[in-house]
């Protein structure tokens, strides 16, 4: 922090403390405001905050601007995505944040901003401005021609949820790549003012982060384009995000990640698109085969809630109320139709209430085993069965579900309370809806959503900020929460989210920040890929000690296996130490072909899952052959386990197991041995029956060394790095 950053100014010290500003959160702030003075940005070169969806990033540009206030900027500009509902929502974010300065601050939304008089002028001033092209035209005359005097003066651009549009470009196929519009008009903006910070404010930097024009394809790492600098928003201890939903390592014990996912049909999801009642007759929803997740996630919600409320009321807290999201089409017309089936059902519930029928009683039971699990895993207290099943029906009769469509601009206007969330108008509030419910839109105390979009490439930027389910949330919300999707989808943002975090901590590190890209050639070879080519959504994660494997396979049948895994025996027994405990080493095209022929013996039939042979392929070579010791270059450790008896489902949570591998056991050896090399674990499995077929078989397991360097390994590639705009709820 240099001298002349002055801290106990007009706005920061009084902003800080009556806002609650924790010192990590302040240190943040200070550190940001202080390269802000020191460090030329530009739109090009912006400084970055990047925080994580949901994580308090507004919160932290607050203290920013109330600082940089106190250090010389008068003027601040903050850039919004470009709809009215985020406009207003940061509008009134920031009129409540900085009510007590109202006669020496200024806010206005740049497109009903009345005229400026010298006294005015003369305060300090914000102006909210969505990214679109008739808000930028209307600041860029007003800073430029209406008042001359302001572009003179020191000026704080913030670009919030900074994407795509802002920063990107596009590819033309008769010029090739262009900067798209806004950007062009954000730097011409920029060019426009002599005395102007630029700071971008996102969860998902990845636009930023792989430009094309900084690639070296011949090279095989990737050292993007860099923000003049970066400041990582710190993470509260009870904030929940994509570690909670996606854990990259399954541990023995149940953790939360066990219980939240519920796998939801690619055919369901196909049912809930559009209404037809040869598949579903919305007069019979209660008992249709066609949606057992969507019904069962409707109960799920309603009894979660009940718990929720009947535990805050044990412990004399004032119970509040909560949220649902189904978000699984974009088009209006799916919309109109989840709202029409969702109405049924709740109608069929009160119905099956009022008549004392048993179907609404099993229901209720199967929700209440569902969250028992969780809860009690958890060590929180659980409402007996009777005065759970008692509450879901007062809830039914008294009307304490809330169903509300949300799909264009103007409905989420009108739903924002005054701290610019949507507003929830009863215990238990359902809402449906597409992309305008997502990037910046804040649904509190959400413990269900439904999720469904399905989209040919899943772009990273927009798929995670769907996720409306991260944010601060009360560890026993979590214990309550599900999420339903497909697990294809699943397991897409599992992979955007390892991405996600290898590039966090690619920019936590000091020094050299480059990350490597590289893909697997038609001869099998691994080699550089350019990362602008790269599906965030069909990638492989290497880092410092990461575990590859295969989950939710099958063996094949003992009359299929024998043969290949008495040659797989073979192989194996031939480079076994005498201590078959020890850790042993073998030639990488050796590891390489029992990798191969292990997964020949395998079978991959569950939807989501498959055959992930080249990840752990890919990553053996890349770590082995590009290994910092040069003598134990092209070399794999290895380490043998025999007659295992690992379960294939989890018996609490029901989830494809994925620790074959004791973290106490094996995996502390290997992880005590794996600092230059790869260690290949293959560890023999009994494969009794009835989860195998009665036939021993291999599960392997590879992990990357501790000096592994961050890498993303592309699965596929797309021949062109052009994105289709996603029509939002057309």
């Amino acid at each position: 922090m240099p001298p002349s950053l002055h801290l106990s100014g007009s706005f920061y010290p009084a902003f800080t403390q009556s806002k609650g500003y924790a010192d990590d959160l302040k240190g943040c702030i200070q550190r940001t405001v202080s390269k802000l003075l020191t460090v030329e940005t530009s739109s090009e070169g912006p400084g970055m905050l990047l925080g994580k969806i949901q994580s308090g990033k507004t919160r932290t540009f607050m203290g920013i601007i109330a600082l940089a206030f106190d250090n010389g900027f008068d003027v601040c500009v903050v850039l919004t995505k470009g709809t009215k509902a985020l406009a207003k929502q940061t509008c009134q974010r920031i009129e409540q944040d900085f009510e007590a300065f109202d006669e020496d601050i200024r806010v206005h939304d740049i497109m009903t901003m009345p005229p400026l008089s010298k006294f005015v002028l003369g305060r300090k001033l914000i102006f909210v401005v969505k990214k679109q092209s008739d808000n930028l035209d209307r600041l860029h005359k007003a800073l430029v021609e209406d008042y001359p005097a302001l572009r003179r003066k020191r000026i704080l651009v913030i670009d919030d949820e900074a994407d795509f549009a802002s920063i990107g470009y596009h590819k033309k196929k008769s010029t090739g790549f262009d900067l798209r519009k806004i950007a062009r008009q954000i730097n011409d903006l920029r060019d426009a003012l002599p005395a102007c910070s630029f700071l971008q404010v996102t969860a998902t930097p990845y636009s930023l982060y792989l430009q094309p024009e900084a690639v070296t394809i011949g090279s095989m790492e990737f050292k993007p384009v860099r923000p003049a600098f970066t400041e990582l928003v710190p993470v509260h201890a009870n904030y929940v995000g994509g570690d909670v939903y996606f854990p990259e390592e399954q541990g023995e014990s149940p953790q939360p990640a066990d219980f939240i996912h519920i796998k939801v049909t690619e055919k369901e999801i196909g049912v809930l698109k559009k209404k037809d009642k040869r598949v579903l007759n919305p007069d019979d929803a209660i008992n249709s085969k066609a949606i057992p997740a969507f019904r069962s996630a409707l109960v799920n919600f309603v009894a979660g809630a009940v718990i929720r409320r009947l535990q805050a009321k044990k412990t004399g807290v004032k119970a509040v109320y909560y949220s649902f999201l189904v978000h699984t089409e974009a088009g209006r017309g799916s919309h109109s139709w989840q709202e029409e089936l969702t109405g049924c059902l709740v109608d069929q519930l009160l119905e099956a209430a009022s008549a004392g029928s048993s179907v609404l009683g099993e229901m209720v039971d199967a929700a209440y085993d569902n969250l028992a699990v969780s809860i009690q895993s958890a060590g929180y207290w659980l409402p007996d069965r009777e005065t759970v099943h008692a509450g879901v029906i007062q809830a039914l009769e008294e009307e304490h579900l809330t169903i509300t469509k949300v799909n264009s601009d103007e409905e989420v206007v009108n739903m924002l309370d005054k701290s610019g969330q949507l507003r929830l108008n009863s215990p238990m509030n359902i809402f449906i809806g597409g992309q305008i419910l997502d990037r910046g839109i804040t649904i509190a105390n959400m413990i269900g959503f439904f999720y469904g979009r399905n989209p040919k490439r899943f772009q990273q930027d927009t798929v995670l900020q769907h996720s409306r389910m991260y944010g601060f949330r009360p560890k026993e919300d979590v214990a309550v929460t599900r999420f339903y999707t497909a697990p294809a989808i699943y397991e897409a943002m599992r992979r955007m989210q390892e991405s996600d975090n290898a590039l966090r901590r690619a920019l936590e590190l000091s020094g050299d920040h480059s990350v490597i890209f590289i893909q697997k050639a038609a001869d099998g070879t691994v080699i550089p890929c350019s990362p602008n080519k790269v599906l965030l959504s069909d990638v492989t994660t290497i880092r410092p000690h990461k575990r590859l494997l295969p989950i939710a396979f099958q063996t094949g049948y003992k009359s299929y296996i024998a043969k290949p895994m008495a040659e797989i025996d073979a192989i194996v027994e031939e480079y076994l130490p005498k201590r078959k405990e020890d850790l042993f080493e073998m030639p990488l095209d050796v590891a390489l072909d029992l990798v191969n022929r292990i997964y020949d013996t395998l079978v991959f039939e569950e939807p989501g899952y498959t055959d992930n042979r080249d990840e752990l392929i890919g990553a053996l070579s890349h770590l082995s052959s590009n290994c910092i010791n040069k003598n134990r270059r092209n070399r794999v450790l290895a380490l043998f386990r025999d007659g295992r008896d690992v379960v294939r489902i989890r018996e609490k949570s029901g989830r494809f197991m994925n620790a074959p591998d004791s973290s106490h056991r094996e995996g502390k050896i290997a992880r005590e041995a794996a600092t230059e090399l790869p260690v290949l674990m293959l560890l023999r499995q009994n494969g009794k029956e009835p989860e195998w077929r009665g036939t021993p078989f291999y599960w392997p397991v590879v992990l990357t060394p501790a000096n592994a360097k961050t890498a993303i390994f592309a699965n596929s590639v797309r021949p062109d790095v052009e994105e289709a705009e996603e029509p939002e709820d057309a």
